[in-house]
């Protein structure tokens, strides 16, 4: 137990000085040039006009407004989470919600979407692990649909269905569907044989086999899938909202890209980052939960 403590106190203190490291490298690298000018006389009233677009003043000092490469520094970065994170939920229209409304609807879409694949691929999953018959017709049909990429249904599901929101809901159905039906029909194919033979010898109902046997044998490898599954969701939706836009963190970022605001950018990538391993550590723990010892 000490010996998990000292090694897990050590990586804390590692990770941060990692983390100082790379603050010191996006300082200097950001850092505005002591003293110099930007050439505003030797532009034209065009190049003027894109330097303010980017958030540069060509008439002031280099440093006032932004590091001498354009790109934000730490401290800029750190004012911007401060004022995104006082005001979370905030309404102003279409194109100006804050950061948390833009989270919730991004998490919406992934639960609802995670939430209907996991009704599908489980129970498929526990036939297809059950059944060899089963396992030979439906193998074919996994092994081409499964390489699609989520975001090649997205043309479909607009014409289709002709909601940008369900069609983002049905594109995390999509790809969610595999690891979770890959993964339950390996697990409860997995399942020892000598459980099942007790089972048989107790006659024990299949239904009952199911809930008591199997499913808490396959626990493990069923909540692996559903990890991997929202992994590749919390992926997709980012992208899958960029395409669509009307809300979502996706579209948060792909609106400040249009704004050209680099630093509310970097804010939501940063905050995708953490949310995503959250949602991880959330599996982790419910994959230990359930894991036991032989």
């Amino acid at each position: 137990m000490n010996g998990a403590r000292s090694l897990n106190l050590r990586a804390g203190l590692l990770s941060a000085l990692i983390l100082a490291l790379l603050l010191i490298a996006w300082q200097l690298a950001t850092r505005p040039a002591a003293g110099s000018k930007a050439p505003a006389a030797a532009m034209t009233a065009e190049q003027i006009e894109y330097a303010r677009l980017l958030g540069k003043d060509p008439g002031a000092e280099a440093g006032s407004t932004a590091g001498r490469s354009g790109f934000p520094t730490p401290a800029q970065l750190g004012s911007k989470v401060v004022e995104h994170l006082s005001h979370p939920f905030y309404d102003n229209g279409p194109n100006d919600k804050g950061i948390g409304l833009q989270l919730a609807y991004s998490l919406g879409r992934v639960g609802l979407g995670f939430a209907l694949a996991a009704l599908v691929a489980i129970p498929l999953g526990f036939l297809i692990g059950m059944s060899p018959l089963v396992y030979r017709a439906l193998d074919p049909f996994i092994q081409v649909l499964k390489p699609i990429s989520p975001l090649a249904w997205m043309p479909l599901a607009l014409y289709t269905i002709r909601d940008s929101s369900i069609s983002g809901i049905f594109v995390i159905f999509i790809c969610s569907v595999w690891p979770m039906l890959i993964n339950t029909a390996f697990g409860v194919a997995g399942v020892r044989r000598e459980w099942l033979n007790v089972a048989k010898t107790l006659e024990v109902s299949p239904l009952r086999k199911a809930f008591e046997v199997i499913l808490p044998a396959a626990a493990p490898t069923i909540l692996t899938g559903m990890r991997i599954s929202m992994g590749i969701a919390w992926l997709v939706i980012v992208a899958a909202e960029m395409l669509v836009g009307g809300t979502g963190i996706g579209y948060f970022v792909w609106n400040e890209w249009n704004n050209l605001s680099l630093t509310n950018v970097i804010f939501a990538i940063l905050v995708i980052g953490v949310v995503g391993m959250l949602l991880d550590l959330l599996f982790a723990r419910a994959q230990k939960a359930v894991t036991y010892v032989d």
